[in-house]
């Protein structure tokens, strides 16, 4: 792997590059351009990049310096791979960072912009008060970067619209960020989204909650970032010919202990004797199984659930420390039906990506109380679905493909037609930082 010196150099290099692209391809005429400008703010080096350098310094959480090569994508899985890398979700900051610099439509002006991007690392300058030195001031965080915006650096920008044009990306579920200011003593998190100097702020997490007010949920980056078009293709070719011999997936970790939730009724369900009666076959070899993922064995190595997924029909999402998880946008990427037990789970959170009112025609939603509570079985509401309409929705979901895969960066030109997770997030925030203003213009 390539030296933490090195990696921060080519980030330099691509940050430096970013202020030349901003100068040298606006064309304030450019019809494609409408409603689309947006202006990187210039932000000293000690909210992003000096920040990856500190990536083996917090003992309690992993060292996730190997996962900062290829602009945030990891590794890659083996040498030959073009697709398919070790992603760390935590680098989504720089992911977006990284495509951020490929926008076409980058203005110098902040005055001509439409949106105003904050190229900081959040959820990575968390982790010091998550993990680190600085757990009992957790309530500071994101002052120093307020001070900057507003006083420090062109404070026109800022009181322009008073923060409402601005968006930034922060690689944690909002839950994380949202510690109350007069907590004492401080619980677990920052209290970065509570901070009133944010609010007319656009964030974009992996998870909101169920009130959100300046978040909205983007997916979460998987190990597959396709480079063009034939690749992207051929896999979900891949995809749609792999023959589905197992009813349900779940991979994950959980559910071991006696309390009584979700992914233990689903490990209960898996494990009985009983499921393999004849009288489900239905075509099927196996009804259930589990891909153990406990510990975390399973989050940079794609290889390990990925295949299962290819083989099941089913794959089951339940909630787990946070309703949403990476999991969902995996089995997606496998043409595997996911099966919600929240609305939470996805619902009520990736609506650019995953229009809510389509819900039905790529997914299943099953309460979890009914499972736990009174006794509903999984495998008789899966089993329950007309194979057709199976093969309805598994089209649906390789249609919903692109939207929530993250392309690799410098990707072909014919890859570049079909909207990515990047794409989308960046259209949603044009769209409610519009919406906004004209909101504050009527008051």
């Amino acid at each position: 792997m390539a030296s933490i010196p090195t990696i921060l150099t080519t980030l330099l290099f691509f940050l430096l590059k970013s202020t030349i692209s901003q100068q040298t391809n606006t064309n304030p005429k450019d019809p494609d351009c409408t409603d689309r400008w947006i202006h990187i703010r210039r932000l000293p080096s000690r909210f992003n990049t000096d920040l990856l350098s500190n990536c083996s310094e917090y003992p309690l959480f992993d060292d996730f310096c190997p996962y900062l090569p290829n602009h945030g994508l990891g590794q890659r899985t083996h040498s030959k791979s073009h697709s398919w890398f070790r992603t760390d979700p935590l680098m989504l900051e720089l992911i977006f960072h990284r495509r951020m610099l490929e926008y076409p439509c980058l203005t110098p002006d902040p005055n001509s912009a439409d949106a105003v991007y904050l190229p900081y690392y959040g959820g990575i300058d968390s982790l010091r008060y998550l993990y680190g030195p600085d757990v009992n001031s957790s309530v500071e965080h994101g002052l120093e970067l307020f001070d900057f915006v507003k006083e420090q650096d062109s404070p026109k920008v800022w009181a322009r619209h008073k923060g409402h044009d601005h968006f930034l990306v922060m690689a944690r579920p909002a839950w994380d960020l949202s510690q109350p200011l007069d907590k004492d003593p401080p619980i677990w998190g920052t209290s970065f989204l509570e901070l009133p100097e944010f609010y007319n702020v656009t964030v974009l997490t992996f998870e909101t909650r169920a009130w959100p007010w300046q978040e909205r949920a983007v997916p979460y980056p998987t190990s597959f970032h396709p480079p063009n078009l034939s690749l992207l293709e051929s896999w979900i070719h891949r995809v749609r010919r792999s023959r589905r011999s197992t009813l349900m997936l779940f991979a994950g970790g959980g559910g071991v202990a006696a309390t009584r939730n979700i992914r233990r009724s689903i490990r209960d369900e898996c494990g009985n004797d009983t499921i393999s009666n004849a009288n489900y076959s239905n075509g099927y070899v196996k009804f259930c199984e589990i891909v153990d993922c406990s510990n975390g064995i399973c989050e940079h190595d794609p290889i390990r659930y990925m295949k299962p997924m290819l083989e099941a029909s089913f794959c089951l999402q339940p909630p787990g420390d946070t309703p949403t998880r990476r999991s969902t946008f995996d089995s997606i990427l496998a043409g595997c039906i996911p099966v919600f037990f929240e609305e939470l789970s996805a619902k009520m959170q990736y609506k650019w990506h995953m229009p809510e009112e389509e819900y039905e025609e790529f997914s299943v939603f099953i309460p979890k109380e009914d499972v736990v509570y009174k006794g509903l079985k999984i495998l008789d509401v899966l089993m329950g679905i007309p194979r057709d309409r199976v093969w309805r929705m598994r089209e649906k979901v390789l249609e919903l493909m692109p939207r929530v895969m993250y392309r690799r960066h410098g990707s072909s030109v014919d890859l570049r037609t079909k909207k990515d997770a990047f794409d989308i997030a960046v259209e949603g925030t044009l769209q409610r930082i519009k919406y906004r203003l004209q909101e504050v213009e009527v008051q």
